[in-house]
């Protein structure tokens, strides 16, 4: 009988290919874990509740900035130089100060009317996580602003002032950046 001398290198190849794709396997799997998901909450709410609304969220918003306007007051503001790469307009944040910040917002009709019996809501947000969210139900009115109670800021970076205003079948929303500077 004659011997076959000659080698087959397939299988090897095989088993090789398969170990390959366990190590990415579980190399994608442990990169995954290692950075956790964050819901986004636009809109004041839960990622899959304005996911499902978001058709009505938006016709509430057109008919509402159709007739009002929310502008926040008595704040300073970082004055930010434009991208000149962006087609973009950047809106400057507004600066936070380390511990107590409050915050006011005046609604308004188009004429110039103050919109008092509003039903206001306010959330201090970070963009990326939902940790440090400082939400408000219910901002009562001081003559005719919308004033929140004292938030307590503790960390630097970025934040989002989320301010939400419903006036009968219509809701509002205003969504401003805000940075709280390291100290120097």
């Amino acid at each position: 009988m004659e011997k076959n001398s000659k080698k087959t290198y397939w299988p090897h190849m095989i088993l090789g290919f398969l170990m390959l794709a366990i190590i990415l396997g579980y190399w994608t799997i442990k990169a995954a874990i290692s950075m956790p998901v964050q819901e986004t909450n636009d809109y004041m709410m839960k990622y899959q509740d304005s996911d499902i609304n978001i058709n009505d969220i938006l016709n509430k918003k057109m008919a509402f900035d159709k007739l009002y306007d929310i502008k926040i007051v008595d704040t300073k503001t970082m004055v930010m130089s434009d991208n000149v790469y962006s087609n973009r307009v950047q809106i400057d944040p507004v600066v936070l100060k380390l511990g107590k910040n409050s915050f006011s917002y005046t609604i308004a009709t188009k004429s110039g009317d103050i919109i008092n019996d509003a039903n206001v809501s306010f959330l201090l947000t970070r963009p990326h996580t939902q940790k440090d969210d400082q939400m408000i139900e219910v901002v009562d009115i001081v003559g005719d602003k919308y004033i929140t109670p004292e938030l307590n800021i503790t960390k630097v970076g970025r934040y989002t002032l989320q301010f939400r205003a419903k006036i009968g079948d219509t809701t509002g929303y205003s969504s401003i950046e805000a940075y709280l500077p390291p100290e120097e």
